[in-house]
């Protein structure tokens, strides 16, 4: 009989919802095109456009201001590829916003300075911004960091920008489905999500482009997603997606259960492993997650070791995990390299139980005395 195995990297994807499964299930027996007039091309837009109100909702956005598309890259490379004089970004995102960003070449990226305990510099994003054009600068800040889950306060970012005259992106791919977003409140231009991360499938996401932004089309050649997007949509995955919204929107109370656990398994992974460390633990952070550090040994080996455990945890973002190296998150919050290439990212979501966090800390206690640390008993 195989070992039971233990999921702890639920920022990098989450199990597909029963609801999602089942819409998606349901959509692929549409035969229809969503563009065309006919009953059965009507049926499938049906689809879509329910979709589109259901992820409306839980953003907080109308549904025409929101565009489908492949998933969260895609959503930020959309936004950072327009022509704008040039992209004012923290340090510490995604690689799919800071990789186009740095891209642009050094005369037209700017780096915002981030704090130790993860927050963006507000004073050198005020700097930043008093260089700049209106309207031809694009500031873009994360709402929640996929490795340490820090929380920014986009709403305030937003404010000192548009007083600026900047267009204002968030990539709030790690926060929707685990604080409340509302893409009107915050004030942004932009906002990309993707439906792996609340529990919809992989391969579809949106962006949500407000009212009156302009933003040239990502695809030509088509009418679809208001001549934004061609191509005949994902109308599965659309419909798996706003499915997973809807349920999500519904559970939105659980985390207060999550960040009970994860505090809890905070807590004992540091009396068993004195050294180790929690990185950002007095910042707002999202609640599923942890990001902790053993000093003297490399992340990526504690993972691959807890892997052999049966518990699955992460080291930096996943879609950079055949690229293993320190962590440019941790390295931007000024943290000692020891520290910075020894932090591994637990985290967890709904299914997630008491027991799954004991497994995880007793593999965590075995791996460490394994390589020679002591574990407290």
């Amino acid at each position: 009989m195989s070992r039971q195995r233990t999921y702890l990297d639920w920022n990098a994807t989450t199990p597909l919802r029963p609801q999602a499964r089942a819409a998606m299930l349901a959509a692929l027996d549409v035969a229809g095109n969503p563009s065309s007039v006919h009953a059965e091309g009507r049926a499938a837009r049906a689809l879509v456009e329910a979709a589109r109100e259901q992820v409306a909702a839980l953003a907080g956005a109308s549904p025409s201001e929101v565009v489908f598309t492949s998933g969260g890259t895609e959503a930020n490379a959309w936004v950072l590829s327009a022509d704008w004089d040039r992209v004012i970004v923290s340090e510490i995102e995604h690689p799919s916003v800071l990789v186009p960003a740095q891209a642009r070449g050094p005369s037209s990226v700017r780096l915002i300075d981030t704090q130790r305990e993860g927050a963006v510099d507000l004073g050198d994003l005020a700097r930043a911004l008093d260089h700049g054009k209106a309207d031809r600068d694009l500031l873009s800040v994360q709402m929640a960091n996929n490795e340490t889950g820090v929380l920014q306060d986009v709403g305030a970012i937003a404010s000192t920008g548009r007083e600026r005259g900047a267009v204002v992106h968030t990539d709030a791919v790690q926060a929707l489905g685990k604080v409340a977003v509302d893409f009107r409140a915050l004030g942004v231009d932009y906002l990309s999500i993707s439906a792996h991360k609340i529990g919809g499938p992989k391969g579809v996401g949106a962006l949500i482009v407000r009212q009156g932004a302009a933003l040239p089309a990502l695809i030509t050649g088509g009418g679809q997603e208001r001549r934004r997007r061609g191509g005949t949509e994902n109308v599965a995955g659309i419909a798996g997606f706003g499915a997973a919204a809807e349920a999500a929107g519904r559970q939105l109370e659980e985390f207060a259960r999550l960040r009970a656990l994860r505090d809890g398994l905070e807590r004992e992974a540091k009396r068993l492993v004195p050294q180790a460390m929690i990185v950002a633990e007095q910042a707002p952070r999202l609640a599923n997650t942890a990001c902790i550090a053993l000093p003297g040994h490399k992340a990526e080996t504690l993972v691959i070791a807890l892997d052999l455990a049966g518990v699955a945890v992460s080291a930096g973002a996943a879609c950079s995990s055949g690229k293993v190296g320190p962590s440019h998150v941790l390295a931007a919050m000024g943290l000692e390299p020891a520290i910075a290439s020894s932090a591994i990212r637990v985290s967890i979501g709904w299914e997630t139980t008491e027991r799954d966090v004991a497994a995880f800390l007793d593999a965590w206690a075995h791996v460490v005395a394994r390589r020679g640390e002591r574990a407290v008993a």
